[in-house]
């Protein structure tokens, strides 16, 4: 098997340019930084958790943007059905790491704790200031796809066992039926690039730059 070419992905990052994108930053490197401890290299059980709190920001947004634009008796100019399909596309990823990490219980009570966390924290942070919100799921993405690459590294290396991709995976991206673990980081890395991008926009877009 041919070694994936990481290097030919293309990485950015928003550089932050006031007080609101910092704290969006600095937040979500302070969740990097327990994650890295928690998790250190084991990177499929790391994406059980983290998708599970990925999976949230995009049904939130959507609620309140669906809120809003009924409110104020408007269209809602796309939003609402790119942050659900955000938050559909998160949930396959973590259904397809349920099947290849196999999470303990401890993690699935991890899971439980993070989830009732994060969704009041991004419930209230979204309805007071939707571009600090879209500004940390932005960044958020970015440290999602710099974990993906690592992950591609390490089976790279060896050091990570590249397993069959669960049929779960090869039905929801058309993967062909011989598709390896590689195959999956790679379309899901590539998934959260584009939601790295969209979230941004969206902030962007609050703070009229556009």
């Amino acid at each position: 098997m041919q070694p994936v070419d990481t290097r030919a992905f293309r990485q950015s990052h928003h550089v932050p340019r006031d007080i609101h994108d910092r704290i969006a930053f600095r937040t979500v490197r302070f969740m990097r930084f327990f994650a890295d401890r928690f998790f250190a290299n084991r990177y499929g059980h790391r994406a059980v958790v983290l998708e599970t709190v990925a999976a949230v920001p995009g049904m939130v947004g959507g609620l309140l943007q669906h809120l809003k634009a009924i409110r104020h008796i408007r269209d809602d100019q796309g939003w609402i059905k790119e942050l659900i399909d955000e938050a559909d596309n998160e949930r396959m990823h973590l259904m397809t790491f349920i099947h290849i990490a196999e999470p303990t219980r401890i993690e699935r009570f991890i899971i439980m704790i993070a989830q009732a966390i994060f969704y009041n924290f991004y419930f209230f942070l979204y309805l007071f200031a939707p571009r600090s919100a879209h500004r940390m799921v932005g960044y958020l993405e970015e440290e999602a796809v710099v974990s993906y690459t690592h992950y591609l590294e390490e089976i790279d290396a060896g050091r990570a066992e590249n397993v069959a991709a669960p049929q779960i995976a090869i039905d929801y991206w058309n993967l062909p039926p011989d598709a390896r673990l590689c195959d999956v980081v790679l379309v899901i890395r590539a998934d959260e690039a584009g939601h790295r991008d969209k979230n941004h926009g969206f902030a962007d877009q609050i703070a009229g730059r556009t």
